[in-house]
């Protein structure tokens, strides 16, 4: 029996494939440093739903629509969103969403971006900003956090991140939206089992840590007995290692590389830079045996913060970018017309036999 499943094929998909011994991720035939800041977040949707979902000639307009179409569905609850975290108001929000509207696939969509804006406003006791379908959707997104219009550089930078985690294998979250939807329950609803197993902090909620452990150790001239003390402690390095690659995450390098790009803003590059080399001396040091690099996490801290995205707000913005990936995930399960429906092994005690 493999516990937690590891090394069992549970579906066949032409979505992505993650090869961890390479460090390759591959996004519908594509190496992910191909898409992510060369392509547009809505032109790699449509890409990755193609042949599954029908996006039409503009998937931009398709998807500016959407939104406005979600915040008429979702601005009512806005007061509602006082006193929860981000992702749990987004939760809240995307449980709103009906399967049975004309175009659940785009709704999903407008819907992820305008429920992660209108969650991480309202946890602040912000009022939501209205959706603008003429902007591009990270460009959108981005000014209903900020409640102002962002400069191409910033609406560049998270586009770069949308992209990237965009899809990644039959990850927890993905596989929960495979099961719900292989039911027949919806997209919609899928969608939201997709999140509620990303909001685990095993999945999705590591990044924010990342910032937590930079603040925590300050100057670069400290990060060597931070870090070393932190092992000792049994502690882990957040933003390092991860379940399938034995070598560097790929999606660390592009998001790397999309927060230098970012002008006029404190983005930590330099320091971040000089704490992730030292993490990895510490860890080459405290684990010989291991091959623990850089992971998604930790860039993904770095971009974001530059954005001026707060730390609570990063897991709804992992969800924003992965629906798109949960939607192609749930239409290519429900084509295969059967529900998952795996066996367990028994191994509780047997009714006693009557005398």
């Amino acid at each position: 029996m493999s516990i937690g499943l590891d090394d069992v094929i549970a579906a066949e998909t032409t979505l992505s494939h993650v090869d961890g011994e390479a460090g390759r991720l591959i996004i519908r035939g594509h190496d992910l440093e191909e898409l992510a800041g060369r392509v547009s977040f809505e032109e790699t949707t449509a890409m990755l739903w193609e042949g599954l979902v029908s996006v039409g000639s503009d998937p931009r307009a398709l998807f500016g629509e959407a939104r406005e179409r979600a915040f008429r569905y979702l601005s009512p609850l806005a007061k509602r969103l006082a006193g929860l975290t981000p992702v749990e108001g987004m939760r809240l929000l995307l449980s709103a969403l009906p399967d049975s509207d004309k175009d659940p696939a785009s709704l999903a969509i407008g819907g992820s971006g305008v429920a992660a804006a209108m969650a991480i406003r309202g946890a602040k006791g912000l009022a939501p900003v209205a959706p603008d379908a003429s902007l591009g959707h990270a460009a959108d997104l981005l000014r209903m956090i900020k409640g102002a219009p962002v400069d191409e550089s910033r609406a560049k930078g998270l586009d770069t991140y949308l992209v990237t985690v965009i899809d990644h294998g039959l990850n927890a979250s993905t596989f929960t939206a495979r099961v719900v939807a292989s039911t027949g329950a919806g997209l919609l609803s899928a969608v939201v089992a997709g999140l509620c197993a990303l909001k685990g902090p095993l999945h999705g909620g590591a990044p924010g840590p990342v910032l937590d452990m930079l603040d925590a150790i300050g100057t670069v001239a400290n990060a060597d007995a931070w870090l070393d003390d932190a092992m000792a402690r049994g502690e882990r390095l957040m933003g390092f290692g991860h379940r399938i690659y034995r070598v560097r995450d790929p999606r660390a390098d592009v998001l790397k590389t999309a927060a230098a790009r970012l002008k006029g803003g404190d983005n930590r590059i330099a320091f971040a830079e000089a704490v992730e080399q030292t993490a990895l001396n510490v860890l080459q040091r405290r684990k010989p045996g291991r091959r623990l690099d850089t992971n998604v996490e930790f860039y993904t801290a770095i971009l974001l913060d530059s954005l001026g995205v707060p730390r609570e707000g990063f897991t709804p913005l992992f969800a924003a970018g992965r629906t798109a990936g949960w939607v192609a995930h749930a239409r290519e399960q429900e084509n295969a017309g059967r529900i998952i429906r795996p066996q367990s092994r028994y191994v509780g005690p047997w009714p006693k036999q009557a005398a």
